[in-house]
């Protein structure tokens, strides 16, 4: 019922929940002062009115160390009003998380000393002029006060983190911020470690006010220190081993999260109780269990898939429908490899292909692209889809060219030589198959132009043969020229195709997926070789 209530307030008020529920919040305080001189009157013979206006006065005190406090804290508050109001880019969101998280802590450590100095010692020197008692009984009162003010504090703390749970609740659905943000927190060590010497102490004095027979400063004096020996001395072995049972399983978690983090799935708890920590380790080991085997998923993905295409099909933003996009497409294919798979042994054949894409494949993925399917001894990649690049296009072209110069000019694949046709297009991307059986491939006719466009390669003789719609996205540092426009088998129309030469080897910097790359005019004074007037783009 609380808590509802506490979300439904949160609803109304908006930004102004926080002053709102702080204020309210520390109107707690009176109830302490009430039963604070109610444990007083067991110790000091007085009249109620005496003991009532004693109340009323500590009550008109407090009041004006409540008002100190919200003008020193409200400052805090500021980035959870923003948020509220509506201030949700990320580094408010942070800001109001981390603001709602060390709030409680920060608005007590802030305003320790104000209720001691503008509540506990006034009221403790009015107490003993008006019960006329000596100057000495001050520091009874000032200590049992001292005591009751902690219990007020610890109050205010818990208070206010259930307070501000709503809050926080509301912020973490739109961002999940890490605890190794810089805030200010009480440990769940010192929550214990402080809570439950103060409820002994607290209970100590509580039972020997109602025992006691009289007995002025001197006997609350006795009680209070005995209250506070037992506390932390003989009730603190027993919060050491509250503590250390409820943290080593904690401890415990912490250490296989981080291991977690950093990859290894083998980790597990050991469950070392039955009750609730024991119950989040079996949690735990279930949950790691998962994982584990969604990493040996995307791990077979990864062998059989391009890692970001399996990436993609795992992640939330996988459309199983399909999108359309442009995209470019390489394809190449082994020249001449009917007759050299006749001569050669099956063993031979397969070695051969493996050593061919172990060098191309890793030149196609360095460029941004993906490898969509093999097909027999040629193969079909996609630049720009799943991960988008604007200059898919010119990361194509490149991935082209360093293949050609690998295999056909360094012979770092023996001896088999490729021809790479690369075309740009809409396609539709997206998991294609049926019974059972999906493949995330690229849709249409942009995809039959690549094919035919190395297709082409042999006919005119020619490593590289690209379309006219992948040369005019082309960047600086490629320069292509105009073979003609040809008739593409299963293509309607005549399709412009073009040859294209780097003004720099393909060992421009371009491979990294960041896109970076040397500046075209050094690339240029660099090779000499190319004469600038070969090639033209077309339009130009």
């Amino acid at each position: 019922m609380a808590v509802t209530a506490l979300r439904w307030a949160y609803r109304r008020l908006g930004r102004l929940y926080p002053r709102i529920f702080l204020v309210l919040e520390l109107q707690t305080v009176y109830p302490v002062i009430l039963g604070t001189y109610a444990l007083f009157s067991f110790y000091y013979n007085g009249e109620p009115g005496e003991f009532f206006a004693l109340f009323g006065i500590t009550c008109g005190l407090a009041a004006i160390a409540i008002v100190i406090a919200c003008v020193r804290t409200f400052p805090m508050l500021r980035p959870l009003e923003a948020w509220i109001a509506g201030a949700r880019d990320d580094q408010s969101t942070t800001e109001a998380w981390a603001a709602a998280i060390s709030f409680p802590w920060r608005m007590i450590r802030m305003n320790a000393l104000v209720p001691a100095i503008i509540v506990i010692v006034p009221s403790a020197v009015i107490s003993a002029v008006m019960l006329d008692l000596t100057w000495t009984a001050v520091f009874p009162f000032i200590a049992g006060s001292t005591v009751a003010l902690a219990y007020a504090s610890m109050l205010h703390y818990f208070a206010l983190e259930i307070g501000y749970r709503p809050l926080l609740i509301d912020i973490n659905k739109q961002v999940s911020p890490r605890t190794e943000a810089n805030v200010s927190a009480l440990s769940v060590r010192w929550r214990l470690l402080l809570t439950l010497p103060m409820i002994n102490a607290i209970t100590g004095m509580t039972v020997a006010a109602l025992t006691a027979e009289g007995g002025g400063g001197e006997s609350l004096s006795l009680d209070v220190g005995i209250a506070l020996g037992v506390a932390t001395t003989i009730a603190l072995e027993l919060t050491l081993l509250v503590t250390r049972s409820v943290l080593r399983p904690i401890a415990d978690l912490q250490t296989a999260t981080e291991r977690v983090l950093d990859g290894d799935f083998s980790v597990s708890v050991p469950v070392t109780t039955g009750d609730e920590t024991g119950e989040l380790a079996a949690s735990f080991n279930a949950m790691v269990q998962g994982l584990a085997e969604r990493e040996r998923i995307r791990e077979a993905f990864g062998t059989y898939l391009d890692r970001e295409v399996a990436d993609y099909i795992l992640s939330d933003s996988f459309a199983e429908d399909g999108i359309e996009l442009e995209v470019s497409m390489l394809f190449t294919d082994v020249r001449d490899f009917t007759g050299f798979a006749a001569e050669a042994e099956a063993k031979e054949v397969v070695a051969a292909l493996n050593s061919l894409f172990e060098v191309v494949v890793p030149i196609i993925s360095r460029h941004g692209g993906h490898v969509d399917k093999f097909e027999g001894d040629g193969l079909l990649a996609v630049f720009g889809a799943p991960r988008p690049y604007r200059d898919h296009a010119r990361r194509a072209t490149r991935a082209a060219l360093e293949i050609c110069q690998r295999v056909n000019e360094d012979e770092q694949a023996g001896n088999l030589r490729v021809g790479v046709g690369v075309n740009t297009g809409r396609v539709v991307a997206g998991a294609v198959g049926g019974g059972g059986r999906l493949n995330f491939s690229v849709i249409g006719d942009a995809v039959n132009i690549a094919s035919r466009a190395e297709a082409a390669t042999r006919e005119l003789d020619r490593d590289i043969l690209i379309t006219q719609a992948t040369a005019e996205s082309l960047g600086p540092g490629l320069e292509v020229k105009s073979v003609g426009s040809h008739r593409l088998k299963g293509v309607a129309d005549p399709v412009e195709l073009f040859m294209v030469r780097s003004a720099v080897a393909s060992r421009e910097g371009e491979s990294s997926k960041d896109g970076s790359a040397l500046d075209p005019e050094q690339i240029l004074a660099a090779a000499g070789k190319v004469r600038r007037g070969l090639f033209k783009r077309p339009g130009r």
